[in-house]
């Protein structure tokens, strides 16, 4: 069909408008999308939304502290006839510090909350207590397996420690478990963390050294105001995070400025981008932006073969790893999965929304083949966010941290707890008899207690 000038240039400002109508709609579809995904983007999952509880819900949760007609529970002593157990605790008759005879100075009583898994039980010990004539010193037994000036015993720590910081049971829960008032739970992780404070610092050499490391972050509250949790971690350790900012001040606290051996696995977050170490962005993370274009455009045929071709090669790109081949098969179908890819995102493309994803692919390609050329770097941060998952149930239960010190108990509490999860299998056990040795030797390195038993 042959047109006039005229009639020429009104089709052809028909079809610009045409295609500019099928460019908003797609918009609106993204940002319709996006607005229940998350503000964050398509490589950030909607549970890294700060949460901004319900007000009525707020303000109804439980605070802490003694109720009504509630008789609380202090440090004092109990009566004999209320204990569960009476026991004597003997000490020797050299006097520890110059050798000498010790005389008999009778028994002091120390009262201390322990307990057995969930079933509660009150001990008092008669500590016995000896007088050195030489150096006029009273020399006294110890009560086992507590610390000093504390009501609770180490297994009811450890018991409370892991079933909120690692099974994610709230104080309320446990308050109603072993008869102990909230607010006197919150107070014993308080001071149980400031005993364990130096233990995250330890483990970030550890980290930095590994060869394989993971980071990622999500919404978290404190005192009501939006914050993030961060994660850094690799398949033995795991350090947590609580700040009021989402900026790359905080994976500087972890790296530091030096350059950084190995590999860190991470989403497409600039925050990570700067650090001194050599970066493998998340394939999962792409997977689901490609993926993402045929929501948006759902009639391209462009966008559909696009997806088609890129979407399995990075799935392969993922699994990978997991198969069971030999490093010479791997390397084959590595280097085969490689190249499709670079084939792909290398075609001319005229859609603007294809030419965005090419362009991480061409410009970003230092962070993206990494898993290609070693078997133990991951082509996704599947581990990282699995392990977050603890924080996203505990945010959407509790809203939070109350205080910028219950803030600093979690991130120290959580970080020793789950590296130990990593390296035995029965961590309140482990916890406990680390926290025996820290209250019997007070000179020991509590690092040193924790993770005695494995040195890596």
């Amino acid at each position: 069909m042959t047109y006039c000038k005229e009639c020429l240039s009104k089709q052809q400002k028909i079809n610009n408008l045409e295609e500019e109508i099928t460019t908003l709609k797609s918009k609106l579809r993204y940002q319709e999308r996006t607005a229940k995904e998350g503000f964050f983007g398509s490589s950030t999952s909607s549970a890294k939304i700060p949460v901004k509880p319900n007000r009525q819900k707020e303000h109804q949760r439980n605070r802490g502290g003694g109720k009504a007609g509630h008789q609380g529970h202090g440090r004092g002593s109990i009566c004999e006839e209320d204990a569960d157990k009476v026991e004597k605790i003997s000490i020797g008759n050299i006097c520890p510090d110059c050798g000498s005879a010790l005389e008999q100075k009778g028994t002091k009583a120390r009262t201390v909350i322990d307990c057995q898994p969930v079933k509660m039980k009150k001990i008092v010990y008669h500590l016995q207590r000896k007088h050195c004539p030489k150096c006029k010193k009273l020399i006294s037994a110890r009560a086992p397996g507590v610390f000093a000036k504390c009501l609770y015993s180490n297994q009811l720590l450890a018991y409370v420690a892991v079933q909120h910081y690692i099974y994610g049971n709230t104080l309320g829960q446990i308050e109603k478990q072993t008869g102990i008032g909230y607010s006197s739970l919150i107070d014993a992780m308080h001071q149980l963390s400031k005993r364990l404070k130096d233990v995250p610092n330890a483990l970030i050499a550890a980290y930095r050294a590994s060869e394989v490391k993971h980071a990622d972050e999500t919404g978290w509250r404190t005192d009501g105001n939006n914050g993030y949790a961060w994660l850094f971690c690799t398949p033995k350790i795991s350090i947590f995070r609580v700040r009021k900012t989402r900026s790359a001040s905080v994976p500087k606290e972890v790296f530091g400025e030096k350059p950084v051996p190995g590999v860190l696995v991470v989403d497409r977050y600039n925050g990570y981008n700067k650090l001194p170490v050599e970066i493998q962005y998340c394939y999962a993370h792409l997977l689901r932006t490609v993926k993402d274009l045929e929501k948006d455009f759902p009639e391209n045929a462009e966008i559909k073969s696009f997806v088609e071709a890129l979407a399995p090669q990075l799935a392969n790109a993922i699994s990978l790893r997991t198969l069971d081949i030999t490093e010479a098969q791997f390397n084959r179908q590595a280097t085969k999965i490689k190249n499709e890819i670079i084939t792909i995102t290398n075609r001319q493309s005229k859609h603007p929304a294809i030419q965005k994803i090419q362009d991480i692919f061409r410009e970003k390609a230092d962070r993206l083949y990494h898993w290609a050329d070693d078997r133990n770097i991951p082509a996704d941060n599947n581990l990282a966010e699995r392990e977050l998952r603890t924080l996203v149930i505990a945010r959407k239960i509790s809203f939070g941290s109350q205080s910028d010190a219950g803030a600093r108990t979690r991130e120290i509490l959580m970080t020793v707890l789950h590296t130990l999860k990593k390296k035995t299998t029965d961590v309140t056990v482990a916890f406990k008899s680390a926290l025996d040795k820290i209250a019997e030797q007070a000179d020991i390195d509590p690092n040193k207690a924790i993770f005695s038993f494995d040195s890596s």
